[in-house]
This record gives C-alpha cells, sequence and structure tokens, in this order.
C-alpha cells in the first residue's frame, strides 16, 4: 500500500509545512516504535464516555485514522477490545486527546496508537457522538480528510487541501539533507553549512 505521507517524519513535514500543524508535545505514541499515518475520520466525543468510539470504528472505511476529541480526560477511553475490532475493519490507527489503556496489548497487535495519556479509569457509554466536523485534538484544528502523521517525535495534522504542496516541499527537503550530510561527512561544518555569519565562520 502507497504510504500517504510518502514515508516523511512529522519533523520533516512541520518544517516543509511553513505553518503550525504540530500537535501538543503531550500527544505521544502509547507505544515506543508506533507510526501513524491515514486520513482523518474526525469523532467529536467527549470525557469519560466511548460509546463514539464503538460507533466510529462501525463507520469509518479501511485505512482512515480515528481523530477524537474526548476533552482530554484521563479515562481510559481505548483498549484492547476496540484495537481488534478496528484492525478487522482495516482502520490504520488512533489519534485521541484523552486517555487510552492496554498499551502492552497494542503494540503486541501492532495497532497504532497516540493519546495525551494512558490510564485505566473507566468509561460510560451514553454519548454517541458527532462525525464528520472539525474538532479540535492536542490544539489543532482537524478536519475531515486531513492527513494524520505521527511518529516517536509526535504528529502533525496536514489540511486536506495543502498536502501535496507540503509533500512536495518535503520531498526537497530531504534531498538538501542528502546533499548536507555528504558535505559533512567531507569535512565541512555546520556553522558554514548553514551561512551563521562571518564572525561565527572564522572560529576554529
Amino acid at each position: 500500500m502507497t504510504d500517504p505521507a510518502r514515508g516523511h517524519s512529522a519533523a520533516t513535514l512541520v518544517e516543509a509545512a511553513g505553518a503550525p500543524i504540530d500537535l501538543d508535545p503531550e500527544i505521544r505514541a502509547a507505544w515506543p516504535g508506533a507510526r501513524l499515518v491515514g486520513r482523518a475520520f474526525t469523532v467529536q466525543g467527549t470525557g469519560g464516555d466511548n460509546l463514539a468510539l464503538h460507533l466510529a470504528v462501525t463507520r469509518a472505511e479501511s485505512g482512515d485514522v480515528l481523530v477524537v476529541d474526548a476533552g482530554a480526560a484521563p479515562h481510559g477511553h481505548w483498549g484492547e477490545v476496540l484495537t481488534v475490532a478496528a484492525q478487522a475493519r482495516g482502520i490504520a490507527g488512533l489519534l485521541i486527546d484523552g486517555g487510552v489503556r492496554d498499551s502492552a496489548e497494542m503494540a503486541a497487535l501492532g495497532f497504532s496508537v497516540f493519546s495525551r495519556r494512558n490510564a485505566i479509569r473507566g468509561t460510560r457509554k451514553d454519548f454517541p457522538g458527532i462525525f464528520g466536523r472539525t474538532v479540535r485534538v492536542g490544539g489543532v484544528l482537524i478536519s475531515p480528510g486531513d492527513l494524520i502523521v505521527g511518529d516517536a517525535d509526535g504528529v502533525v495534522a496536514i489540511p486536506s487541501a495543502q498536502v501535496a504542496r507540503v509533500l512536495d516541499h518535503a520531498d526537497e527537503r530531504v534531498a538538501q539533507e542528502q546533499r548536507h550530510f555528504e558535505r559533512l561527512r567531507a569535512g565541512e561544518r555546520t556553522i558554514d553549512l548553514y551561512e551563521f555569519g562571518a564572525p561565527y565562520r572564522q572560529e576554529v
């Protein structure tokens, strides 16, 4: 399957965007090595209630990333049961402003989850949620279809209308970095490479 992010890291993408598309750094991978890539299926939930997530799993399409505003609540909104259900539907992963649990089980299953925290407090099943609207997750407004990329360094959300431009700029940045690496390995200094200014470049 083609990687919609062209394999770029979250850090490269935020630099290429030239705009604040990075989420609050407290939104982190639930387990080491998780990588999240896919189009946003947005869910407006409420803290301490996970009925909306159960319904979202039935409505999202294969390859989608569930993007959930759960009010940053310290509850375990997602766990192993929903993970197995989501994998059966081909869902690419979960990004939630709230808590999750069963991180070891999610790691064993290879299902990528990025959340504000791990939490074991239980949830209600009362609020059915609202789907397909713009939500705020990690301080960033995310709309349906935006490209979500998460890795060890953080998460970005690229507006759908800007994806092609940002990815093209990311390609250019990576190519330039490779040229820089070659020059550094040949003995050049970073202060010369980036032209930090004559006083610094004269230092040995």
